[in-house]
């Protein structure tokens, strides 16, 4: 917990991005436990509060954070100096303590994808008439052609999802509301689970989210997860099987097939291209994989 002397300003920190950022809960709190850190550490150095802390002192803290990953490293300066802004812009302090400040840049891992075999087997999986099966089937094909996030697929309701026009309307990270397309056959295995199948699980209590659990509640992300893993088990994926994998493999399929990087960006809800560039590495590195394996200068040695 944060000294009392820092604790005002970033709680009035939080009620700012609360208010006017409307970011993810998530986010929120990952940001109040690296200033709550940060303030524990400057209160270590005898500092009074936030408008008595130097470069000096924001420097040490980043020193202090050596031990820990680059990725975290970078999440706790980028929420350190995001908050430094904001008391410059609300003319709590004259200076930003971190200008000069400099971190270590995380390493950005490609995101394993699926081959499009692989998809086919994991999305033929669930191949009975029976409402697990339907439902199954139907966020599995939902999934892969929309791109969406796991939050987002457990959160769909009925009014949200449009399969004669074939396209579902998405609230994403800030609440940003996007519209993504829904591919026929995803929009066949959709409109089955919601004749066939979603009224077997249907309950006095039940909403209207798209997709439910056997109690007649939404589905959680781990139990979406959950869902995800047993059909890929039965599929023979040997892949482990994470959170994003279809989202990965979905755009990465797109752009394979001659999709433009803008539109990719926009079905993803991605708020810079640079995000969505990504990809494009992913792609590459299956044609140097290819060149590699076929070519025959390659195949020579």
């Amino acid at each position: 917990m944060q000294p009392s002397a820092f604790a005002s300003d970033i709680d009035a920190y939080l009620a700012y991005l609360d208010l006017e950022r409307g970011l993810s809960p998530n986010t929120r709190e990952s940001y109040q436990r690296d200033l709550c850190q940060c303030a524990g550490f400057l209160a270590q150095r005898k500092v009074a509060d936030w408008r008595s802390v130097s470069a000096v002192d924001a420097g040490a803290w980043v020193r202090s954070l050596s031990r820990g990953a680059a990725s975290s490293q970078a999440r706790k300066l980028t929420a350190l100096r995001m908050f430094a802004r904001f008391m410059v812009r609300e003319r709590l302090r004259p200076d930003d303590f971190t200008a000069l400040l400099t971190g270590p840049k995380p390493a950005r891992r490609l995101p394993q994808t699926l081959t499009p075999a692989e998809i086919g087997r994991l999305l033929a999986s669930p191949s009975g008439g029976d409402p697990a099966s339907l439902r199954d089937r139907g966020l599995l094909e939902l999934f892969y052609s929309s791109g969406l996030r796991v939050s987002e697929l457990a959160e769909l309701t009925l009014q949200q999802v449009d399969l004669e026009d074939g396209f579902a309307r998405v609230f994403g990270k800030g609440s940003k509301e996007r519209v993504v397309p829904i591919g026929g056959r995803a929009r066949d295995a959709v409109a089955a689970w919601i004749a066939s199948g979603r009224p077997h699980y249907v309950k006095p209590r039940t909403r209207s989210e798209l997709f439910l659990s056997s109690r007649g509640t939404s589905l959680s992300r781990v139990a979406l997860w959950g869902i995800v893993k047993k059909h890929a088990k039965r599929a023979g994926i040997t892949k482990g099987v994470k959170p994003h994998l279809l989202r990965h493999s979905f755009a990465t399929h797109l752009l394979t097939g001659g999709a433009d990087l803008r539109s990719i960006q926009e079905m993803l809800g991605h708020a810079s291209i640079s995000t969505t560039q990504i990809y494009t590495a992913v792609e590459g590195r299956r044609l140097l994989d290819q060149h590699s394996r076929f070519h025959p200068r390659n195949k020579e040695k």
